[in-house]
């Protein structure tokens, strides 16, 4: 089990870890592989699983039927110790979320975020409140809610909003500077054992954009156009168990701005849509709809890999792209014409928790498993290299790509066998639950604790 932390990180400046539970005690031995499989967190023969944001939920567990297979997992994801009255406020708006809440703040956040660039700016055209986002994240007085910073901003004041995913202080690349990690665990009934979970944030305020109340807001109470944004969020595909807490997010956003008055004069509008994942073409076929409705701005995708395929498009349009889950870095400086913004952290933040837990369990031989796309294929390489600037060599580190739609693992499973690691971290979606079965039955994934 985890006996502690080590802070490390790209330019860290503010390191936090709060501690829900004690996941346990007992250091674990460098050499285990021979071992029972008692030390560590989780896997046989004492090896340690370990997954990301893209599986490190219970959706997972859903697709196994023996208690235990999971039993020990660990892994991160963007998450924020979130408020019991948010999670209330959620569940009045889907009673069937079931305690998830993946990404809800991340979309609740850039709702209200659109929602107050628009008014800041007197119009509900992207290309004139896109320049607003950054400065409404950082600096000047904070607010936690679209009623409490529209206040601030009909006084004339200048807005730092603090979401309910965290600070944001958004970058000139229109993304978080620092950001709140969950560490998590799963239970011997194959979901997230929420006792277990911490929370670490990471990242460097320092970086913010310094343009905060700038440019100055037009005067207050300003009309205009009603303000329509479109969801691109998972209904269907890889990812659709983030669907429902996505999707809540932006509801709630939606009834809390129009109750305190909407957007320049006018209840704001929502035109929901699905993603899909990329196998399908489903994304590209939401956002004509969108673009042909006339939506100002566009919330989503989740994946990285579905928003490559559709961010020109959105934007070469004219309209904002804000993406409450996209993590590769890719984004951070891609040509997107000053339209597209994430409330999530590139993967060069997750990359930093996600080795520290690596690390602090004593992990000296660790392989990756990652699927062929960008999310993958980055964070993998931002784990590696932590991996490495902690102080692991590098032939210690086995990568190993993968094809999300492959029949078959065995041979990259074979090939971790023969590596024999102390730990495997699997990046993916929800295939990965076809990798861990073929480690379950190889004897080194987390079941037969």
């Amino acid at each position: 089990m985890r006996t502690g932390r080590n802070a490390r990180g790209i330019a860290v400046t503010s390191v936090a870890l709060i501690a829900l539970a004690a996941c346990g005690g007992g250091d674990d031995d460098d050499d285990s592989s021979s071992d029972s499989g008692d030390s560590g967190s989780g896997g046989s023969a004492g090896v340690n699983i370990y997954g990301s944001d893209g599986n490190m939920g219970s959706a997972l567990g859903d697709q196994f039927s023996t208690a235990g297979d999971l039993a020990g997992m660990q892994g991160t994801t963007p998450l924020t110790d979130l408020s019991g009255d948010f999670k209330a406020r959620l569940d009045e708006i889907d009673p069937d979320l079931g305690g998830t809440y993946n990404y809800a703040g991340e979309t609740y956040d850039a709702f209200v975020l659109i929602s107050l660039a628009a008014q800041a700016a007197g119009s509900s055209e992207a290309t004139a409140f896109a320049p607003y986002i950054n400065g409404l994240t950082s600096g000047g007085d904070k607010c936690t809610d679209f009623a409490a910073c529209l206040e601030i901003l009909n006084a004339g004041g200048n807005v730092d909003y603090d979401g309910a995913s965290g600070p944001l202080d958004f970058t000139e690349a229109g993304e978080p500077a620092v950001a709140s990690f969950g560490l998590l665990t799963f239970g011997d009934d194959n979901a997230i054992d929420d006792s277990l979970t911490e929370f670490q944030v990471t990242g460097d305020e320092t970086l913010a954009a310094g343009d905060e109340g700038s440019p100055a807001p037009v005067a207050p109470g300003a009309t205009g156009d009603p303000l329509i944004i479109g969801t691109l969020l998972p209904l269907t595909g890889s990812l659709a168990f983030l669907g429902p807490p996505e999707v809540a997010g932006a509801q709630l956003a939606l009834q809390e701005v129009n109750e305190a008055g909407g957007v320049l004069g006018a209840p704001v509008q929502l035109i929901e849509t699905d993603s899909g994942d990329t196998s399908t073409d489903t994304a590209n076929t939401s956002v004509d709809r969108l673009l042909a409705e006339n939506a100002d701005a566009i919330i989503g995708a989740a994946s990285s890999s579905v928003s490559l395929t559709v961010i020109d498009k959105i934007v070469n349009a004219g309209v904002l792209e804000i993406s409450p889950a996209n993590t590769s870095d890719q984004f951070t400086n891609y040509n997107d014409q000053g339209l597209y913004f994430r409330t999530a952290p590139p993967d060069q933040l997750q990359a930093v928790p996600l080795a520290d837990l690596v690390l602090a369990d004593g992990n000296s031989r660790v392989g990756i498993l990652n699927l062929n796309d960008a999310y993958g294929t980055g964070l993998a390489e931002n784990v590696s290299a932590n991996l490495v600037d902690g102080g692991l060599a590098e032939d210690d580190i086995l990568a190993i790509t993968y094809d999300p739609n492959a029949s078959s693992y065995d041979s990259e499973v074979q090939q971790m066998v023969e590596f024999d690691p102390d730990a495997i971290i699997v990046i993916g979606f929800d295939e990965s639950a076809r990798i861990i079965q073929e480690l379950n039955a190889q004897g080194i994934g987390p079941a037969g604790r």
